[in-house]
């Protein structure tokens, strides 16, 4: 009863934060400076480890299942297997994973730290709209950053895919781009975003709805930030499922 009661409360605090979202009149000066700060934070001061990452395991994956595909026989395949299995699964998941290592549990230890040291209380003595100036900015970044970054990965990758493709198959660059848009499925596509929408969403509002629910006392913290980070990769593999049932059906 008192997970489900949990379960109930997270719900309606995802509806709350996602009507806020909606709404223009939630976007004040206030709002749109923490929201570029969020945005500068975990996209743009990542940006060069990220393409380091993304670079190295990028190439180490697209020779490995382009050497696998040779030694099948399936050469023909491997524009399916780029864009339907690296792009449209592997970017989202390894950018996802990637911030929310590095972004998730940071929010989930400040929302906390906050309740605790009581700066959400002074906040709201002075009639602040928490939910505007803490939470939205946050969640909106958290969208945008996963998009973007997942996108940059796939760029990465297919770009990558241009030299392997030459060495071990011989390809022109005219015939592997022509390739890709062969493989293209525009459904693919909007699910894979769709999926990294829901991901940026639910990897930052999560920490903060643990955060928030933190006592007064500073042993509180790291009981919610676990919680939070569990809860939080339980709901990348929920999302990840539902992308994949959506992509069978």
């Amino acid at each position: 009863m008192q997970r489900a009661n949990s379960f109930a409360q997270m719900i309606s605090f995802s509806a709350t934060v996602f009507y806020r979202l909606l709404m223009p009149g939630t976007y004040n000066t206030a709002t749109r400076t923490v929201l570029v700060n969020q945005i500068y934070f975990t996209s743009i001061q990542i940006l060069p480890a990220f393409l380091a990452v993304s670079i190295l395991f990028g190439s180490v994956l697209i020779g490995i299942l382009f050497q696998l595909l040779k030694n099948l026989g399936l050469t023909a395949l491997f524009g399916n297997v780029l864009m339907g299995l690296i792009v449209t699964e592997l970017s989202p998941l390894f950018t996802v994973l990637l911030i929310t290592l590095r972004s998730g549990a940071a929010i989930n230890t400040e929302m906390a730290v906050m309740k605790v040291t009581r700066e959400i209380k002074t906040l709201e003595t002075f009639r602040i709209d928490v939910k505007n100036y803490l939470l939205v900015p946050r969640v909106v970044n958290g969208i945008i950053s996963v998009v973007l970054l997942s996108s940059l990965f796939s760029i990465v990758v297919m770009v990558s895919g241009i030299l392997f493709s030459r060495v071990m198959f011989g390809i022109s660059v005219d015939v592997y781009i022509n390739i890709l848009l062969n493989s293209t499925n525009f459904s693919d596509i909007v699910i894979a975003l769709v999926k990294c929408a829901a991901f940026g969403f639910f990897i930052t509002l999560i920490p903060i709805y643990f955060g928030l629910r933190a006592t007064h006392e500073l042993t509180s913290i790291p009981i919610v930030v676990s919680r939070g980070m569990v809860s939080v990769f339980t709901a990348i593999l929920i999302i990840e499922v539902l992308s994949l049932l959506t992509k069978l059906m």
